[in-house]
């Protein structure tokens, strides 16, 4: 079927089922590059793990993949409900316009690889432009469409990044050749689509972590929480769920996820639920029942075993991506030697541990890990504080992320990390 542009019509009509492929076929003297966008019912990149292209040929849950000879393979009943458009395009790498094209075409395929759909193109469709949106596959009364657009833009990819509420890296003066194009969503934008009330936190932690050189870093964030019987005023007066709040934006900023894993321990551990943007209000209160209802047995601190639970997390992932942990405790800390133990043990492990005390006494070992010997690579600090409002969140912020580049550099020339 020959379908020409401004045509729309729904791809049940195209195809069975939710899994097909679009591919892009260009002839011209020009450097073409491909990029698929998941945008929002607003029209915006909410995501910018959905802006599919050379530099990042995978979407989240296999939902989009950018594969060789310019294909886009889907699976649109993967995609989340916040995506409600992808567009696909095309733009100039270099000099010249997007009439330079020779032949064009776009083809839609069935989940067997038969094509059901083209739209043939060519360059007197155009004059200056150096991109063009080719095609949308969009949600309308609760059934995929799809539509033609064969519009342009006279500028190239960066144009097309900016559009759909990206941010572009500067691209040099003076450079010998194209500077790739690395589309990203600022922090502050990631949070504001689904927590506005934390905005603020995002800015501050944005500015702590482009201060660290933290900003295209890629991790994990784990949270290890001390629930033993002399934190529950901690608990009680919101303290424990302002460390959720203050931490999320970090996770957010990186883990591709956005998530948090997380761990309460008292005699014994216990796996809580990932935290996210979605659930993390009154998470402490209401995760598993809540905080008072935790399966710890009895409420003092055995702070080995969870540290084991959580290694033993990662282990089995046979993942080397670095996991940054924060673990807070409020003292009574008497296992050192098990503790020392681990730590070194750990060491050889992508894990980077950040201990804070809150308000207690008592911290034994964690106060003394970054003067501890045996190890590969310092992979643990410490920090205390009476009360988590003593000090600014800036200045928190500051704090979290002041040892964790110095390890990150340390375990990458170890092989360490990936």
């Amino acid at each position: 079927m020959h379908i020409s542009q401004g045509q729309r019509l729904p791809l049940s009509n195209l195809i069975q089922g939710h899994a097909l492929s679009l591919t892009v076929n260009i002839q011209s003297p020009r450097t073409i590059d491909l990029a698929c966008f998941g945008v929002d019912a607003q029209g915006k990149l909410s995501d910018d793990r959905y802006m599919i292209f050379f530099n990042q040929p995978d979407s989240p849950c296999a939902s989009v993949k950018l594969l060789g000879a310019g294909e886009f393979k889907m699976n649109l009943t993967a995609l989340p409900a916040s995506i409600d458009r992808l567009v696909f395009t095309a733009a100039i790498d270099g000099a010249g316009s997007m009439r330079d094209i020779q032949t064009g075409s776009f083809t839609l395929k069935d989940a067997s690889g038969q094509p059901v759909a083209t739209c043939p193109f060519d360059g007197g469709a155009f004059v200056e432009e150096k991109a063009i949106m080719l095609a949308d596959i969009y949600r309308k009364d609760g059934q995929w469409r799809l539509a033609s657009n064969l519009q342009g833009f006279n500028q190239g990819l960066a144009a097309l990044v900016r559009h759909f509420g990206g941010e572009v890296a500067d691209e040099p003066v003076a450079a010998t050749a194209p500077a790739p194009v690395q589309a990203s969503l600022s922090l502050e934008k990631k949070v504001a689509a689904a927590a506005p009330h934390l905005v603020s936190l995002a800015k501050k932690a944005q500015v702590s972590l482009a201060k660290a050189k933290l900003e295209q870093v890629k991790a994990r964030v784990a949270l290890v929480l001390d629930a033993s019987g002399s934190m529950n005023g901690q608990y009680s007066k919101g303290r424990v769920q302002e460390v959720v709040n203050r931490l999320l934006p970090l996770a957010v900023h990186f883990d591709d996820d956005g998530c948090i894993d997380c761990w309460a321990f008292g005699a014994k551990p216990q796996k809580l639920s990932e935290i996210t943007l979605a659930n993390h209000q009154d998470f402490i209160n209401s995760d598993n029942d809540g905080w008072r209802k935790w399966n710890l047995g009895s409420r003092i601190n055995d702070e080995p075993k969870v540290m084991e639970h959580l290694i033993r997390h990662y282990q089995q992932s046979g993942d080397r991506t670095p996991v940054y942990v924060l673990f807070i405790s409020d003292g009574g800390v008497h296992e050192n030697r098990k503790i020392t133990k681990l730590m070194i043990e750990a060491a050889k492990l992508p894990i980077f541990w950040q201990f804070v005390g809150i308000g207690g006494h008592g911290y034994g070992i964690l106060e003394k890990l970054d003067d501890m010997s045996g190890r590969v690579v310092d992979n643990c600090s410490f920090f205390a504080l009476d009360d988590l409002h003593d000090i600014s969140e800036e200045t928190l912020y500051d704090q979290l992320m002041e040892e964790f580049p110095s390890w990150l550099k340390e375990a990458g020339a170890k092989g360490i990390i990936a």
